[in-house]
């Protein structure tokens, strides 16, 4: 049997937009006004015989399809691969630049220009140093730092419904409202999976990692950071001693509810700014290099990628709430809305609901498996809940697998059923939570039918 010569190459692009810029990943915007750490467009690519698939990292906090859709294309016609093999994902940082208006917090049109080629040149860089290389696969499991945002209240606490105007039956982030919780709704996924890739002289190309943790955060608006992702790739290169060409990688993975804002227990964490972003990075950087002497190291791994689109319903407002929606936007300014409390999440929720009515009907997401030796991994185009990826990763046939989540687009929050009922920031309807409520189940079916056909592979 002929041997397969398995290649591997990556970059790392700075596209820290410049000070002033939007930022979003809040419901009002946000301004830069300090560039605390530099952002990034790192790429991976790898190649086995005629089969080469790139993995794209952007420090980002969304990217929608139709910023993605030129950027594709453009690649497409530069190296002749096909779409299915190219995946973008964004790490979710909520301090860095913006491409899309999210809420009140709008696109940064310069920036937004400028972004693609950036992106576009990571993808070229990575392919242009590709050098012989092994793979291996890795998993541990770090409970400490993720917990669900999500919880029950007691029966005196009534979380508001913006969209509804009536109570839901969870709470998200119950700040003040501490000494009420009874307890978090779901179980999270904690597993920190990597993908470690050397040359065959031993010395580190990258390591692309995944962990469900939605971001940090602990620092204040109006800073670009890159949040602990950036810190995970910087704490790696220095406990592994790696040379400058190294590129760490985090992902994010089915973190739709899941933070490490502690409600129960607050001093779990040092309070100043980025202390507990450098201690979750170190501790998990430090965790993974522990685990590195039991990697099984594969020098000939066969590559295959799928790549499928779902046309889904768009959870619409109806007439009547429609026109109760119109008549709070009259009434409302928000030229001064500074402050988030409940009256502003009213107007904020009821622009929304005639954004959303004067929408499409239906939402286009994208879904993708590549298979790389032995390891499977998913992408979905949204903000997944632990119980998608936990759910895929019990019924998945390979044993290594994991999911990248805001993946090749993003449709917003796409909740369980039964949580859309239930409630919560997650699941108010808007233009970053639209989809029908039996989405997520039509999602996580089409996702494990393609990682079934790629196993087979």
């Amino acid at each position: 049997m002929t041997s397969i010569q398995f290649l591997a190459g990556a970059s790392c692009i700075d596209i820290t937009p410049p000070l002033g810029t939007r930022i979003n990943g809040d419901f009002i915007s946000h301004y830069a006004h300090t560039i605390h750490d530099n952002l990034y467009s790192k790429a991976l690519a790898l190649k086995s015989g005629e089969e080469t698939v790139v993995m794209v990292a952007v420090d980002i906090c969304y990217m929608q399809d139709d910023f993605l859709r030129p950027i594709r294309r453009e690649i497409i016609e530069r190296t002749g691969l096909p779409e299915k093999n190219f995946l973008f994902c964004c790490t979710h940082a909520h301090s860095a630049g913006a491409v899309c208006d999210l809420l009140l917090g709008a696109a940064d049109l310069p920036y937004t220009r400028k972004l693609p080629a950036l992106i576009i040149r990571s993808v070229v860089e990575a392919l242009n140093s590709l050098v012989p290389a092994k793979i291996a696969f890795g998993s541990l499991d770090v409970p400490e730092h993720i917990l669900c945002r999500r919880y029950f209240m007691q029966d005196d606490y009534e979380p508001y419904n913006p969209v509804t105007g009536k109570s839901d039956l969870v709470k998200t982030n119950p700040f003040g409202a501490e000494e009420q919780i009874i307890g978090p709704v779901a179980k999270m996924d904690t597993e920190l999976c990597y993908l470690a890739i050397k040359d065959t002289n031993d010395q580190w190309i990258s390591l692309f990692a995944n962990y469900s943790l939605h971001y940090v955060g602990d620092f204040g608006v109006g800073i670009i950071s890159a949040d602990y992702f950036g810190e995970f790739a910087r704490q790696l290169k220095s406990i592994l001693n790696a040379g400058d060409d190294f590129v760490g990688i985090l992902s994010n993975g089915t973190s739709g509810e899941a933070n490490i804002w502690d409600f129960v227990n607050s001093n779990r964490y040092p309070k100043g700014d980025f202390e507990k972003s450098k201690l979750i990075a170190k501790d998990l950087a430090e965790k993974l290099v522990g685990s590195l002497n039991d990697l099984k190291w594969d020098y000939e791994p066969l590559i295959s990628a799928e790549y499928e689109e779902l046309n889904l319903k768009v959870r619409k407002p109806s007439v009547q709430e429609f026109k109760e929606a119109v008549q709070i936007v009259l009434e409302s300014d928000y030229e001064i809305i500074k402050i988030v409390d409940n009256d502003a999440l009213r107007r904020i929720y009821a622009r929304e609901q005639v954004l959303l009515y004067e929408g499409e009907e239906n939402e286009v997401l994208p879904i993708q498996g590549i298979k790389i030796g032995n390891v499977v991994i998913g992408a979905l185009a949204g903000e997944f809940f632990a119980e998608t990826g936990l759910w895929l990763k019990e019924n998945s046939p390979v044993k290594n697998y994991f999911t990248i989540g805001l993946a090749n687009g993003c449709v917003g929050y796409v909740p369980p059923a039964h949580e859309i009922e239930s409630g919560g920031y997650e699941t108010w309807r808007c233009r970053t939570s639209k989809l029908e409520r039996d989405s997520e189940s039509i999602v996580r079916e089409k996702l494990l039918s393609v990682i079934n056909k790629i196993s087979d592979h």
